[in-house]
């Protein structure tokens, strides 16, 4: 019975090249560890607010604050107001993450979700001023799991899975978001383009520029939405509100 040495198995698999998902992202099997971080952030950050509501005020989201606390356009997607609502985003973030965590792969399913995240408050910034409520808080990973939904169509377009589920769901939460008060639907708004784009990049880059599509459409994508930001705000002014 042969015996293998642990170290050289070790380097062997080290010096093998990466298994790539269909899509061209590295395969990782086991648990979709990118959306249980999510999953845990948004946990964990929910029992602080019970325990501490300053945490809230210090990492919610509003127009007026964006501008000089910047931070603001992450920290409020992990923020809940109650437990329908972080029940609700966290539901569809399991029945969405896992799948285009596999499909992606980590790195680009993290940035998908982050940017989508940024992107629902950046709709927040652009869309809000039509209903004059830039000083209202918003919190919430909503705009997060709408780029996730925006994604998904794209990506199982691509794989040749079948779409019209998906779109059912993002018209209905669309709807929802209209005739449901207390809503931010330009979050949902905002979300949704930036992972529709960010999707359809990820999934239709021709093979040789993966990599590059993979880099250059999130860095673009953000240039661009930082560039929408700061013009809207340059043309308000934001003591008066």
């Amino acid at each position: 019975m042969g015996v293998q040495c642990v170290d050289c198995v070790a380097q062997a698999a080290a010096a093998a090249p990466a298994r790539r998902t269909v899509l061209g992202g590295t395969a990782r099997p086991g648990l979709p560890v990118v959306t249980l971080t999510f999953l845990g952030l948004c946990v964990a950050s929910y029992i602080v607010g019970l325990v501490n509501p300053a945490w809230v005020d210090q990492l919610a989201f509003n127009p007026v604050l964006g501008d000089s606390e910047p931070y603001r356009f992450v920290t409020a997607a992990f923020l809940h107001a109650s437990t329908i609502h972080i029940a609700s985003n966290l539901i569809a973030l399991w029945f969405v993450g896992p799948y285009l965590e596999q499909a992606l792969g980590r790195l680009r399913f993290a940035t998908l979700y982050l940017l989508s995240a940024v992107g629902g408050q950046v709709g927040v910034v652009l869309l809000a001023t039509a209903t004059h409520s830039w000083t209202t808080w918003v919190v919430g990973a909503s705009g997060a799991v709408f780029g996730l939904f925006g994604a998904i169509f794209f990506v199982m377009r691509r794989l040749g899975g079948n779409a019209s589920g998906i779109i059912g769901v993002i018209v209905l939460n669309v709807v929802i978001g209209f005739v449901v008060p207390g809503i931010a639907w330009q979050a949902h708004a905002g979300g949704l383009v930036t992972g529709a784009v960010l999707g359809a990049a990820y999934a239709y880059a021709p093979k040789n520029q993966r990599r590059l599509v993979a880099v250059l459409v999130p860095v673009a994508l953000a240039a661009a939405m930082f560039v929408a930001v700061r013009i809207t705000y340059a043309n308000f002014t934001l003591a008066s509100l």
